[in-house]
């Protein structure tokens, strides 16, 4: 994406504006594909796409189908699979299809697509895009882990050392700043490798020397690999962070909470509006609309196993924090843009 594409989408996200409207409306779909970019497995992101495709393709009346994708080459091929089933829609989810879906589009213009948490530059007429400002959740975690934190020492450990999840990493270093002035944030340690978000062991190894280093709460922003994070918390007796879903459940005592992100409502309401029509080409999700925040704030938080659940206190400053984002009165901006060194 080029700069001015950054930019662009960038003052969108900020804004929760819609940049393009789209004019076309997709017919009653008789069959929706969703194409994740990697196998599902432990990966609770990849699975709410499935979830999401499931639940709107029942609401509709229509037949879902999952393809998991294994490498760049398999999620082109599956991307022209679906269309070939006869999808009438194709959902994908991630980065990964940047470069597939607009020329996908522009081969099939009478199958619709949706690529959720990921924008194109320019899209197609035929492409719908949700996408989420994460940073307003992870700025939320940064300021829980500080509070919570004994030891006056948090961090995050991250699948990769990329532009896009500088979102979660430097939004949470802000937050915890910003909360506790006195709290030190250790430098982001990255899991790196083949297979970067699906390596619980070289995750959990990342941990371990973070938690070496001092950090009592550490935010796990390693996709797949978050279960190597909380098994180094659980058995060095600290707490962790997750992401996307609620992850306590995994390693119960060891998660404090989870930087949520509800993949699933976006895709569902993405897909309802494309069929209804009037759906905008490009929607943002964050506090506000409900697209991102903390299980802490879920309804269930008391059967979540949790331990933030522990903390009403830190709850009640961090919905105070939370409050003052929605309302302006706290300016986040995107460190996509403009990451920290």
């Amino acid at each position: 994406m080029t700069r001015a594409g950054f930019l662009k989408f960038s003052a969108a996200l900020a804004a929760a504006t819609v940049l393009t409207a789209g004019l076309a409306r997709a017919d009653n779909p008789k069959m929706i594909i969703y194409v994740s970019p990697n196998p599902l497995g432990v990966n609770e992101f990849l699975k709410m796409g499935k979830t999401g495709t499931n639940e709107v393709a029942k609401a509709l009346g229509a037949k879902a189908r999952t393809y998991e994708a294994k490498d760049p080459t398999t999620r082109k091929q599956d991307v022209e699979a679906a269309v070939h089933d006869g999808a009438d829609i194709v959902v994908v989810l991630g980065f990964e299809f940047n470069d597939i879906i607009p020329e996908a589009a522009k081969k099939n213009p009478n199958t619709k697509f949706l690529i959720v948490d990921q924008f194109i530059d320019k899209p197609p007429p035929n492409v719908w895009e949700s996408v989420f400002r994460e940073w307003e959740g992870a700025y939320l975690a940064g300021a829980e882990a500080a509070l919570v934190s004994k030891n006056g020492k948090v961090g995050s450990v991250a699948a990769l050392d990329i532009p896009f999840l500088h979102r979660w990493t430097d939004a949470f270093a802000d937050g915890a700043k910003a909360a506790r002035p006195d709290i030190t944030v250790l430098p982001t340690l990255i899991v790196g490798g083949d297979n970067a978000f699906s390596d619980p062991v070289r995750a959990e190894q990342q941990a371990q020397a973070m938690i070496a280093g001092g950090a009592d709460v550490i935010f796990g922003v390693a996709a797949g690999g978050n279960g190597g994070v909380f098994k180094a918390a659980k058995d060095r007796g600290v707490l962790a962070i997750g992401v996307d879903a609620n992850q306590c459940p995994s390693q119960p005592g060891a998660v404090l909470d989870n930087m949520v992100k509800h993949v699933d409502k976006a895709l569902k309401n993405a897909v309802e509006g494309m069929v209804k029509g009037g759906q905008p080409q490009i929607v943002a999700y964050g506090l506000k609309e409900g697209g991102v925040g903390l299980t802490a704030f879920d309804p269930g938080l008391a059967k979540s196993q949790c331990e933030i659940a522990k903390h009403p206190d830190v709850i009640a400053k961090v919905k105070v924090i939370a409050d003052k984002i929605e309302s302006g009165e706290i300016k986040l901006s995107d460190p996509m843009l403009n990451p920290k060194k």
